[in-house]
């Protein structure tokens, strides 16, 4: 009967598995979303204090990171790279 159950459950296990290394790779790809940006700052401010780009270019292009960095990190992908957070405990 056990090999009958393994049988029958084992697409289920197998699926189960699949979802979870996806959800892995969605959450890593966000963590590593959260770091370019936080690079892309780093040019930005370079290329504001070499004079490649003014005052008003860089105000739109860091509005634009800093937004989606804190979508980020509502979501819970911070700067300490941690798994989102369940704060409903």
């Amino acid at each position: 009967m056990l090999l009958v159950d393994n049988l029958l459950t084992g697409p289920g296990h197998g699926l189960v598995w699949v979802f979870r290394k996806v959800q892995e790779a969605a959450e890593q790809a966000l963590r590593d979303e959260y770091r370019s940006i936080t690079a892309e700052l780093g040019s930005l401010y370079l290329l504001l204090e070499s004079g490649e780009i003014d005052e008003e270019q860089f105000g739109v292009r860091e509005q634009r990171l800093l937004d989606r960095m804190d979508e980020l990190e509502a979501q819970g992908y911070g700067a300490n790279g941690d798994e989102p957070s369940d704060d409903d405990d």
